[in-house]
């Protein structure tokens, strides 16, 4: 019977990370074992969680290491106990029963699929316009419906986002890059490629993963019937955040010298150059730690 292992960030979140556990015991299991490991991100106090019938382990760090550093915690532990597929997954989010049933799958049918992902939804009140929905459309805003790469520009962005799902998006097709809220990995991923990059700590490190699967023959798999919901930006201040703010600047700047044509390169440096000039704190903050190789943790405090 094949292995699956779910990797969660505690940081600062032990209501969120109880909430996603409590929905993550109600999983679908057939034809694989489920295991969870919760990696408690420099916590100033040791994490205490309730007792579940899931096998669960909890990785103390004791300095915080993202979301790439936490991750590749757990992805090493997983792949030292023989796991066959790895769920990275957002502590801030709940399941339907069948995510993990669907989305196995998807990739247990296709052996060119080596990471998949899933529906996401915005979970209830946390929405980018709260006010623009029926109470009855709450719980179906799609937050990440596939993943569109606009090389020319540089910019990833999320394939329905904001619209009420009509079942507009529930084709299963490949997509360009799977969000790091949820994807599962196929083991020989990570043996291939390595390991999330580190010098991310926190944003684009999942579309850096996608590119170097993709580059080494793997293709990125959306499966629609495996859905979820997110508390969008709980554990990072909120969209358009001073730390949003910094680590996308400085991260885009990272994943485009590494991946985009040299046009859009040399776009990139320019649109870099009018942060220092005219952008928010953040942003500058966030171009001159790239320039001077100020990265993982970089300087935000």
């Amino acid at each position: 019977m094949k292995s699956v292992w779910v990797s969660l960030i505690n940081f600062k979140g032990r209501e969120n990370t109880i909430d996603c556990l409590n929905s993550l015991e109600k999983i679908t299991k057939d034809g694989f074992n489920l295991q969870v490991v919760v990696v408690d991100n420099g916590s100033s106090e040791k994490l205490t969680l309730p007792k579940y019938s899931l096998p669960l382990k909890i990785i103390s760090s004791k300095k915080n290491l993202g979301f790439s550093g936490g991750h590749n915690l757990a992805v090493k532990l997983a792949l030292e106990k023989g796991a066959d597929y790895i769920l990275i997954l957002n502590n801030d989010t709940f399941v339907d029963k069948n995510l993990v049933l669907e989305l196995f799958n998807s990739m247990e049918s296709n052996p060119i699929i080596g990471i998949a992902a899933p529906k996401i939804y915005f979970a209830p009140g946390f929405e980018f316009h709260k006010d623009r929905y029926k109470k009855e459309e709450l719980g179906k805003v799609i937050w990440y419906a596939g993943g569109i790469m606009d090389w020319k520009n540089v910019l990833a962005s999320h394939r329905g986002v904001d619209e009420v799902d009509k079942g507009q998006f529930d084709k299963e097709e490949l997509t360009d890059f799977s969000s790091g809220c949820c994807m599962l990995v196929k083991k020989e991923v990570f043996e291939k490629i390595g390991l999330f990059d580190e010098r991310y700590f926190l944003y684009y490190e999942d579309n850096d993963l996608c590119q170097r699967a993709k580059n080494n023959g793997f293709e990125i798999d959306y499966s629609p019937k495996a859905f979820l919901w997110h508390k969008n930006a709980s554990s990072a201040g909120g969209s358009g955040s001073d730390l949003q703010d910094y680590y996308i600047t400085r991260n885009r700047l990272i994943f485009g010298m590494k991946y985009a044509p040299l046009r859009s390169r040399v776009s990139l440096i320019r649109e870099a150059l009018g942060f220092i000039l005219n952008g928010r704190g953040c942003q500058r903050r966030g171009v001159f730690d790239f320039l001077i190789g100020n990265l993982g943790m970089g300087s935000y405090e």
